[in-house]
């Protein structure tokens, strides 16, 4: 089953780098071997949200419907299922990302799980919970924007930035430190 997936993978970049390099084109440019490895681990995180974000909501659906089953916490079950969903799926993304996106490079220092773990959840706090919130806000109410069109604006800014966030801080190795015997 992983072969197959590699397979489809490995099509499926194929397509994503040949549409790049046919937009660039006109311009005279073409996708080198960093920018080409770049977009492509982009796109990986993007399947990842995507998956993440359909975990979430089934997380946060569950959680509701079973709060409601037992008759419990019906004042907070919003704020309960979002915590729920929140957690779990910021975890659910983690394992994509780190077994897939972000693979640990063994040229350098050996990353810390834990460590990434916390910087992933704080990732993930500042673009899902702040930076998303501001977003909508100005908007919403600052610039007059439709507010079921705002999180579609918010997902463009949000997502490059989370990117961003995860490939340069969250999952950043240190270089190994070579140290020479006399």
């Amino acid at each position: 089953m992983e072969r197959i997936g590699r397979k489809l993978w490995h099509i499926l970049s194929r397509i994503i780098v040949w549409c790049f390099n046919l937009v660039l084109k006109p311009f005279g440019r073409k996708l080198d071997d960093e920018q080409e490895k770049s977009l492509l681990q982009f796109f990986k995180f993007a399947f990842v949200g995507v998956s993440n974000t359909l975990v979430s909501y089934l997380l946060n659906v569950a959680t509701l419907l079973l709060l409601g089953r037992l008759g419990i916490l019906q004042d907070y079950d919003i704020y309960i299922a979002n915590t729920v969903a929140f957690f779990l799926s910021v975890l659910w993304s983690f394992f994509w990302n780190n077994r897939y996106v972000f693979k640990a490079d063994e040229n350098a220092e050996k990353r810390v799980w834990w460590k990434t773990l916390i910087r992933t959840y704080l990732a993930y706090a500042f673009t899902g919970l702040i930076l998303s919130n501001v977003i909508s806000h100005v908007c919403v109410k600052i610039l007059g924007i439709n507010k079921f069109i705002a999180p579609i604006i918010n997902l463009v800014i949000s997502v490059p930035i989370n990117f961003i966030l995860n490939k340069f801080w969250a999952y950043r190795q240190k270089d190994k430190i070579i140290t020479e015997e006399v």
